[in-house]
């Protein structure tokens, strides 16, 4: 490459240029490249932006096995006997390319994620939630979707390949019974597609595996949740296993991105774990999650997003649960702050009641960790249902409406709007 930009220079620049002597800059230039191709990869190419044509920069290149990235060119050169590559680019539309293709300037969409949530109940493409949706997306600035795969209780919502899963009657309470027609639905309406995949709180996975249910430390009996549902331990290998299996099934039948939620430990004293619960190691057990999730994920080139409380923007440590804002920023592509303003305590932010300042709580939290994690990574989730709290104020377009404002004026890949029903108006989103 280097050789390259000599001869161009010498070329253009230089008024004392010898025609004989560019064609040698050009052999070497040849030569150089050949050298680069048989010593560092066998695809070369280059990124751009689609809209505007720029070079790209630090975007992932993937094969199945290793991953390298673009120059402040957008220049690449991956070593590889594969022919199927990925890239990812944050903010933009994941790319998979043949390396049998006739060109090397490889385009990508940039993309800012304007989402909604699909219930499990209605995650197939006859519901009346779906078709809402997706009529929302051709009258709106909806693009995205994200479909529970795999919810709290352990269920997928389609049957899958996994049959571990599928032993403990997994895809029994399965709502599509034809993925493959919902992901087309999906793919014509060109709305980008996010897995939610419930991580270590699952029912079904932590019942049938007794050597690595979360117990209470004083009784050995296992322990639930408020709502009543068993977790399994984020220390042990074997859950991160399970959970990437999932992802990798929800990777196979084209999502673009896989959406880990409940991806911590939990929120409550008192537990029997297989290592000793320290901050070191719940954030270590997190970070080798995500890891796993990568290198298994890497072959199909989706994008991995972490769900988080949203008092991470606020705090330095991992609130006794394994995450923090510059752990995650490490291992996965996207961080998801759940900054639901109901969900911030009388007094934050100075206010008596946060949920009656959309606008400021979301804004104020995500400034607050610019300095940790680049904007472009951060897409938050926010809050399309009823004030819980004691106000119980509506959520309507006005609320709503100032959420997103203050996701644009912070400059985040986008937003996610969380609806426990999948129930949406159009005209909050116009």
């Amino acid at each position: 490459m280097a050789c390259g930009n000599l001869y161009l220079f010498t070329r253009v620049y230089n008024p004392n240029f010898n025609l004989q002597a560019g064609i040698h800059l050009k052999k070497i230039f040849i030569l150089c490249v050949l050298f680069y191709t048989a010593l560092f990869g066998s695809f070369k190419g280059y990124i751009i932006d689609k809209e505007n044509s720029k070079p790209l920069q630090d975007v992932i290149i993937s094969d199945s096995k290793h991953s390298v990235k673009s120059d402040k060119n957008g220049f690449f050169i991956i070593k590889s006997d594969e022919d199927i590559y990925h890239v990812k680019a944050y903010g933009y539309r994941p790319l998979e390319f043949n390396k049998n293709i006739n060109w090397n300037v490889l385009e990508v969409e940039p993309i800012k994620i304007k989402a909604l949530y699909l219930t499990f109940w209605a995650a197939n493409a006859t519901s009346p939630r779906a078709e809402n949706i997706i009529e929302i997306a051709k009258q709106s600035e909806i693009n995205a979707v994200v479909v529970d795969v795999k919810n709290e209780y352990g269920s997928t919502s389609y049957k899958t390949s996994f049959e571990q899963a599928n032993s403990y009657g997994a895809d029994e309470k399965r709502t599509n019974k034809d993925i493959k027609q919902f992901m087309a639905l999906m793919k014509k309406n060109n709305i980008y597609t996010i897995a939610r995949i419930v991580t270590f709180k699952d029912e079904l996975q932590a019942i049938n595996n007794p050597s690595y249910v979360i117990r209470k430390e004083d009784t050995g009996q296992i322990w639930r949740n408020s709502d009543n549902m068993a977790w399994v331990d984020p220390f042990d290998k074997r859950s991160h296993e399970y959970a990437v299996a999932i992802a990798e099934e929800a990777a196979k039948v084209g999502f673009d991105e896989i959406n880990f939620d409940y991806i911590r430990f939990p929120a409550k004293t008192g537990l029997k774990l297989s290592k000793e619960n320290t901050q070191e190691n719940r954030v270590k057990a997190i970070e080798d999650f995500l890891d796993l999730a990568q290198e298994r994920l890497r072959k199909y080139g989706v994008f991995i997003s972490a769900d988080t409380y949203g008092n991470i923007c606020w705090s330095n440590d991992d609130t006794n649960i394994g995450q923090t804002v510059t752990s995650l920023a490490k291992h996965a592509d996207y961080l998801a702050p759940m900054l639901y303003p109901s969900g911030f305590a009388n007094g934050s932010f100075l206010f008596k009641y946060p949920s009656e300042h959309p606008h400021a709580v979301i804004y104020k939290s995500i400034k607050n960790i610019h300095d940790r994690i680049n904007p472009s990574r951060i897409r938050p989730w926010l809050q399309c249902f009823k004030d819980y709290t004691y106000r119980k104020k509506s959520y309507d377009k006005f609320e709503i409406k100032e959420q997103i404002r203050a996701s644009e004026e912070t400059n985040t890949n986008g937003w996610m709007m969380w609806s426990p029903s999948s129930t949406y108006t159009l005209n909050y989103f116009q």
